[in-house]
């Protein structure tokens, strides 16, 4: 529904801050605004990552996260690049 306050000038608010268009999301209507978008392309591969839940006793994801944080690693990239060596390994 078009208010009949807007004007043809109307233009999104020009920022950087994630709140700030969030805030001004919350307050807007799309709709509104529908004839000043642009379509978008982009490429989705629904496989490139997936996140699974594992349960990981406390005391262990404490020494992993020590070893990561030693390697200058994040505590997942060393999982995965854990699990990737046993894999090799399993399949010599």
């Amino acid at each position: 529904m078009k208010d009949d306050t807007l004007t043809e000038n109307r233009m999104l608010p020009p920022t950087d801050s994630l709140e700030a268009i969030a805030e001004f999301w919350n307050t807007h209507s799309l709709a509104d605004y529908w004839d000043l978008t642009e379509p978008a392309e982009f490429e989705f591969d629904p496989q490139a990552r997936r996140h699974y839940l594992v349960a990981v006793d406390p005391e262990l994801l404490t020494r992993i996260r020590a070893v990561a944080q030693g390697k200058g690693l994040q505590t997942e990239s060393l999982i995965n690049l854990w699990l990737e060596q046993r894999l090799q390994e399993a399949a010599a």
